[in-house]
């Protein structure tokens, strides 16, 4: 069934799909809108990593 995943074919398939539904002009502003919503994503995940390496874990035991 699956053996690799996506092959670049896939992947072809897929870029095409996306122009056809957004459109060559809103690809820039969705392709900004995407990164930013991943670097957001990234420095609130560090945050909360760092966030759960300082405090200590306390276990009740009920």
């Amino acid at each position: 069934m699956l053996r690799n995943g996506l092959e670049p074919w896939h992947l072809l398939i897929v870029a095409i799909v996306v122009i056809a539904l957004f459109g060559s002009k809103k690809l820039p502003d969705t392709a900004r809108a995407l990164g930013k919503s991943m670097r957001i994503l990234k420095s609130e995940a560090k945050a909360m990593k760092e966030t759960d390496a300082q405090e200590p874990r306390t276990e009740s035991h009920t």
